[in-house]
């Protein structure tokens, strides 16, 4: 599977009151999300899983967006699922769930939040530096494919763009402002190893949003892209289970 073709969206219409919307991550693309569109269409949810702009073609284009365009891209499909759903839930991976607590903050419709390795909370001290660095330096070492089945690759960007990266921290900032705003139901998944964003991240999400209703799940033979990894499978039966009592 090339760019242009892992790039593409994945629209599905199930005729279900439930939809699910689908959030890939930094530098990666729609396929990273592939087992979990095929699950949730096993369940015969509504799918909306858009690829986010700048992704899916030219790493060079990814430093030419702003991170209200994936804002944007995220709410164009949501709008998509409310017209023909009932409930809607989010599913987003790292960045993917960055953009998925921006929605649950701010669109108190929806029905449930499921965020595997979601980013909010990085360690590397250089990324105080990105408004500087961006302007020296137009892209760093790749930080795509952390899978520990050696049977899986993602299709991601082999270079991290500086310019792209400062707007994922500009995003981050506003959702860590306002997380004690998400009050729907929320389900955590968390590699315990994981090489992009450290355990406090998802830990952190977990202790100040407001849900009443919050689960965390530890995933134990999984790196970052866990929804590629050995523990996909888990991940689909307890977001499923998750759906169904929400």
């Amino acid at each position: 599977m090339n760019f242009e073709e892992s790039g593409k969206p994945v629209s599905i219409n199930n005729g279900s009151d439930v939809g699910i919307l689908i959030i890939h991550g930094f530098t990666s693309t729609v396929s990273s999300m592939k087992y979990m569109i095929e699950g949730f269409n096993k369940a015969q949810y509504n799918i909306e899983a858009p690829r986010l702009s700048g992704h899916g073609s030219r790493w060079e284009n990814l430093n030419k967006v702003k991170y209200t365009d994936w804002i944007l891209d995220a709410e164009n499909a949501l709008l998509k699922l409310k017209n023909i759903s009932k409930k809607v839930f989010v599913f987003g991976l790292s960045m993917g769930g960055t953009i998925s607590l921006y929605l649950a903050e701010n669109h108190k419709d929806l029905s449930g939040l499921i965020l595997v390795n979601n980013a909010l909370i990085f360690k590397d001290p250089r990324l105080h530096l990105l408004p500087l660095l961006k302007l020296l330096i137009r892209a760093t070492p790749a930080i795509g494919g952390d899978i520990k089945d050696p049977n899986e690759t993602e299709i991601a960007y082999d270079k991290n763009p500086t310019n792209g990266l400062n707007e994922l921290m500009k995003l981050i900032k506003i959702v860590k402002k306002n997380i004690k705003s998400v009050e729907i139901p929320t389900l955590i998944f968390k590699s315990k190893e994981d090489h992009v964003t450290p355990i406090e991240s998802a830990v952190w999400t977990y202790e100040h949003i407001s849900s009443k209703n919050k689960k965390f799940e530890w995933l134990t033979n999984s790196y970052h892209v866990a929804t590629l990894d050995y523990d996909k499978d888990l991940i689909i039966k307890k977001s499923i289970d998750f759906i169904n009592e929400n």
